[in-house]
C-alpha cells in the first residue's frame, strides 16, 4: 500500500494544519474508535483522515484538534512491522482554564477511568489523571485559584 493508493475521508492529510511544536502521534489498534471516544470525552474535532485502500479501511493518518492542539493517529499495521502494542510510558496533558471541571466530568461520563482524582495539588494547580479505554493516560491541569 502506498500513499498514492489511499483515499481521504475528510481533507487531504497533507493540506491540514498541524500545531507547531511537539505533536503527539499515537499508534493504536483502532484509531477510528479512539477518535469517536476523544470526540465524546474531550470535544475533539477531526481535521483530516487518510485511510488505506486495502479493504481494511485502516487509518494511515488522522489529525484531531483538541483544545487548540493537534493529536495525530495511525492504526497498527503488523504486516508492515508495526504491531499493536499496549501504550507504555505515555501521558497526554490538557492545560485548561476555569472550565476544568466541565472537561473532567465530560471525560468521566464518556468512560475515562479516574487514576488521580481532580484536586488542588501542593504546587497550587488543580490537577488529575484519567485513563482512556485505549490505555492512554491523560492529565488535566488548571492554575489554582488565588
Amino acid at each position: 500500500m502506498t500513499m498514492t493508493d489511499t483515499a481521504s475521508a475528510k481533507t487531504n492529510a497533507y493540506d491540514s494544519p498541524i500545531s507547531r511544536g511537539v505533536v503527539a502521534q499515537l499508534m493504536l489498534a483502532d484509531s477510528s474508535a479512539a477518535a469517536e471516544f476523544y470526540t465524546r470525552a474531550f470535544g475533539a474535532e477531526e481535521v483530516s483522515r487518510l485511510t488505506s485502500s486495502d479493504g481494511l479501511n485502516r487509518v494511515m493518518h488522522m489529525n484531531l484538534r483538541i483544545n487548540g492542539g493537534t493529536l495525530m493517529f495511525t492504526d497498527a499495521m503488523p504486516e508492515r512491522g508495526y504491531p499493536a502494542v499496549p501504550v507504555q510510558a505515555t501521558m497526554l496533558h490538557l492545560q485548561l482554564g476555569e472550565d476544568i471541571d466541565a472537561w473532567w466530568e465530560r471525560a468521566v461520563a464518556a468512560g475515562a477511568e479516574v487514576v488521580t482524582p481532580l484536586q488542588l495539588m501542593f504546587w497550587g494547580d488543580r490537577y488529575g489523571q484519567l485513563k482512556d479505554p485505549f490505555g492512554v493516560t491523560w492529565s488535566m491541569g488548571s492554575a489554582g485559584k488565588k
